[in-house]
């Protein structure tokens, strides 16, 4: 293996894919592996981390989320680059932007393998993407079945992940195809959490109600519900602080968000302000603990803060 390995870009479905086989590599080889993450990373973590082992001669340590490395313990990184271990490999894991940029430089100039995590939007590479991941699983799927997965799932990479590891699990031997897909998806197309937060957040009460009961019967747990709901106002909350002027892949790292979420939470935001948004934020939250079982109906409290957060929207 490599010393250095960088994946680069916003895209945590990308990046969880190419760490997973990288640890896979370094277990195979019977690495000492050690994980840390950036943002609550210690002075001297990073440097034990990097420390000769006593225990074994291959070693290796992941740092996730460097754009939020503290300043204090960026110099334990740059210190190690002029003197690289040949027993260690250093894995990092970037989400783009301009934040953590000085440190990103120097660690490229060590010429480490770069594995590009950047957001997926086409569908042929969404497609490609689920392709992968069965033939990660050891199944081979027909185009029929790529396309049926991709179409039901394809908002949400994540998902899909999950989706095509079970598939590939719980489907007979042989090739995948869309019939089967059609099963486990009970023939229709998912509709998601995230499909009734996007309806929620738009003001659009019917279709939010109407999106809420296909989730709900095509298998969505309502707590995804919320939890789809409370990400998508987490992103207004974030962006409504940034400067209109700057660009949204300029904002990427630093918010911890795909460009084309950015787009969407300011073209959202148009209709918001930040009172709207303290009540939504409040309104979701009692849903949330409600279908947690603080509620003996979850159906009807989720109904009900629809109601509450498209009324927010509205509000001076």
């Amino acid at each position: 293996m490599n010393d250095f390995y960088l994946l680069l870009g916003p895209e945590g479905a990308l990046a969880d894919r190419a760490l997973a086989k990288l640890l896979a590599e370094l277990k195979g080889e019977k690495a000492e592996i050690t994980t840390v993450s950036a943002a609550d990373a210690q002075v001297g973590e990073i440097a034990d981390g990097l420390a000769p082992s006593l225990f074994s001669e291959r070693r290796a340590l992941v740092i996730k989320d460097l754009q939020d490395l503290p300043d204090e313990s960026k110099d334990e990184i740059t210190r190690y680059l002029s003197q690289p271990d040949p027993t260690m490999t250093l894995i990092f894991l970037h989400k783009g932007g301009v934040k953590g940029k000085a440190l990103l430089d120097a660690i490229k100039k060590v010429n480490p393998e770069i594995v590009s995590c950047d957001a997926i939007k086409k569908e042929a590479d969404k497609e490609s993407f689920v392709r992968d991941l069965f033939l990660d699983s050891g199944r081979k799927a027909t185009p029929g079945a790529i396309k049926a997965m991709v179409g039901a799932l394809g908002t949400d990479l994540r998902e899909l992940q999950s989706a095509v590891s079970q598939i590939a699990l719980d489907a007979p031997a042989g090739a995948i195809d869309e019939a089967m897909v059609d099963k486990f998806h009970q023939g229709r197309i998912e509709t998601t959490g995230f499909d009734v937060a996007d309806a929620t957040i738009d003001g659009n009460l019917p279709i939010a109600l109407v999106t809420l009961r296909s989730a709900l019967e095509t298998g969505t747990d309502p707590v995804m519900v919320t939890s789809a709901i409370a990400s998508s106002l987490r992103s207004l909350a974030k962006v409504s602080g940034t400067n209109k002027g700057s660009k949204s892949f300029e904002l990427a790292g630093e918010l911890g968000m795909a460009p084309w979420q950015i787009d969407k939470a300011r073209r959202q935001l148009q209709s918001w302000t930040p009172r709207g948004i303290a009540n939504a934020v409040e309104a979701i939250a009692k849903a949330d603990a409600d279908v947690k079982g603080a509620s003996s109906d979850p159906v009807f409290a989720l109904e009900k803060a629809l109601a509450t957060i498209a009324a927010a929207r509205a509000q001076r």
